[in-house]
C-alpha cells in the first residue's frame, strides 16, 4: 500500500521519491492523530501539502476502509470539506498535537496554516 500511494502521489504531483515519503508519512501522521482523539471535537486540519498526502490516501478507499477498522476502532473517519478556508490557528494546534503524539512533524510541511482550517469544525470528519 505505502509503495502504491508514493507512486500516486508521484504522479500526480511534482514529487520525487522522498519527497512523496515525507509528505505521506505526514499524512498518515494526521490521519492517525484524527483517529487517535475521535469523539475529542478537536476540529484538527492538515496543512494544504499534507491534505494533498490525506486525499491520496482515502481514494485509495479499500486500504483506507482498513486503516479505520485497525486504527478507528472500526468507525470511518468522514471526508466533509467545507469551502471557505479560514486563519484560526488550527493546523499549527494540529502539528503540535502531532508532535505530542510522539509523531516527529516535518514543520516545513506545516507552514501554510492559514491556508486551511478545521474541514467540518468541531467534528471528528475530515
Amino acid at each position: 500500500m505505502w509503495d502504491k500511494q508514493v507512486q500516486l502521489l508521484m504522479r500526480d504531483y511534482p514529487y520525487d521519491s522522498v519527497m512523496a515519503t515525507v509528505v505521506l508519512d505526514q499524512g498518515y501522521a494526521y490521519l492517525l492523530t484524527a483517529m487517535r482523539h475521535r469523539g475529542e471535537r478537536l476540529g484538527l486540519a492538515p496543512s494544504t501539502l499534507v491534505d494533498i498526502s490525506v486525499h491520496t490516501v482515502i481514494l485509495d478507499t479499500v486500504t483506507y476502509l482498513q486503516l479505520c477498522e485497525r486504527f478507528n476502532g472500526g468507525h470511518f473517519l468522514h471526508h466533509v470539506p467545507e469551502v471557505d478556508a479560514k486563519d484560526d490557528g488550527s493546523v499549527l494546534r494540529t502539528a503540535d498535537l502531532i508532535d505530542a503524539d510522539g509523531w516527529e512533524v516535518d514543520w516545513s510541511l506545516w507552514t501554510d496554516a492559514a491556508k486551511c482550517a478545521p474541514c467540518h469544525p468541531g467534528s471528528d470528519s475530515h
